[in-house]
């Protein structure tokens, strides 16, 4: 058995709740987890040699919601002047929420809500919640975010939506292009999986139009505002992304 430094044992049951920030050594199914202050960057790959050349580092690091440029859109956080676009351009049409979770808006006061719990949520360094502002108009259209985040595996799923005015126009394919670059580049995410009601396919095809493979359905798995659904799930892995840019 090999003999392990002090710091490989204090640090082979580091809790993975606390993965991103902290370099992912990992042999095999071996994982040991050694926290960014233990050890400073420049001397990662030194330590990779000395445990072991089977081993290899990667850097997580927590970003937080960061502006995000595209030739046509601003990715950003949001503010609380966003209500009105927001309950004007895609929260108040019933045909947008169709096949999401949460209720048609009633009224510009329920953008004001969802806003301000975001606002105090972007305190949070994983929080990750964008509006997708449309520069033609100067105004927010959308929303892209990341909803369910997995520490373990780094590993984070995609919600989004965006007003009717502005379907297949290719504009939600460039936000979640752009959310898929920074979460993989800028993030360190090893995997990105988006999903979605098998009867709403159009948005599957911006999942394929990103990369991300189709892995399968799951019957009767979920729920949304037309009840118990069966739905279908995408994925992209880094390697594949990576593969992707070459």
């Amino acid at each position: 058995m090999e003999k392990m430094t002090k710091t490989e044992r204090a640090t082979q049951f580091a809790p993975f709740a606390a993965l991103r920030g902290f370099y992912d050594l990992i042999r095999e199914k071996e994982r040991i987890v050694v926290p960014k202050h233990e050890i400073a960057e420049d001397k990662a790959a030194e330590l990779s040699e000395k445990i072991g050349k089977k081993y290899f580092i990667q850097i997580k690091t927590i970003k937080g919601t960061q502006t995000i440029e595209t030739s046509r859109l601003i990715l950003r956080r949001a503010i609380r002047e966003d209500a009105e676009p927001m309950f004007r351009n895609w929260a108040s049409d019933p045909e947008v929420t169709k096949f999401l979770t949460w209720p048609t808006y009633q009224s510009v006061d329920n953008a004001y809500t969802i806003l301000g719990l975001w606002i105090k949520e972007y305190e949070k360094p994983d929080f990750y919640q964008w509006m997708i502002e449309l520069k033609e108009i100067g105004e927010p259209i959308g929303s892209i975010s990341v909803v369910h985040l997995r520490d373990d595996i780094a590993a984070a799923e995609i919600g989004y939506c965006i007003g009717q005015s502005w379907w297949h126009k290719g504009i939600m394919t460039e936000a979640l292009t752009a959310v898929m670059q920074f979460l993989f580049k800028e993030v360190g995410m090893n995997r990105i999986e988006a999903k979605h009601d098998i009867n709403n396919p159009h948005s599957g095809g911006v999942m394929k139009k990103c990369g991300m493979k189709y892995e399968g359905t799951s019957r009767a798995s979920d729920r949304n505002n037309q009840g118990i659904c069966d739905i279908a799930q995408y994925a992209i892995i880094q390697n594949d992304w990576v593969c992707k840019l070459k």
